[in-house]
């Protein structure tokens, strides 16, 4: 009983381990590690922002300057450049991107990013 016990909780510290996300405070990290997630997200055939773009019939490619910022979440987006589609499916992705939350890292409390990321629908 007294060994159930033990490796009941040791599989409970390794659960928890497994779904703590990763600090970064680092430019660089942020950036690398915020554009993995979006490709994710772009790819076929379940990934969100792929489906959002089939559902929308979103076409071109649009570049993004994004603030992430506390609970990992996209605070704000600015246009850079667009090539292809038009002013309403730009809308439309940069309200999605200002949706999107990551999930494999967080940032410092208080502190905010900005990266640059291009989507290609």
């Amino acid at each position: 009983m007294k060994y159930l016990l033990v490796i009941i909780s040791l599989l409970f510290t390794v659960q928890l381990s497994a779904q703590q996300k990763v600090l970064l405070d680092q430019v660089e990290d942020i950036e690398r590690m915020a554009a993995q997630e979006f490709k994710v997200a772009m790819s076929e055939p379940e990934g969100s922002l792929y489906l959002f773009g089939q559902e929308n019939n979103i076409e071109g490619i649009y570049t993004f300057k994004i603030s992430i910022g506390e609970k990992n979440k996209v605070t704000s987006v600015f246009v850079i450049e667009r090539k292809g589609g038009d002013i309403p499916m730009q809308n439309k992705v940069k309200d999605a991107i200002k949706d999107f939350k990551f999930d494999s890292f967080k940032v410092p409390k208080g502190k905010h990013y900005n990266i640059k990321y291009s989507f290609q629908f």
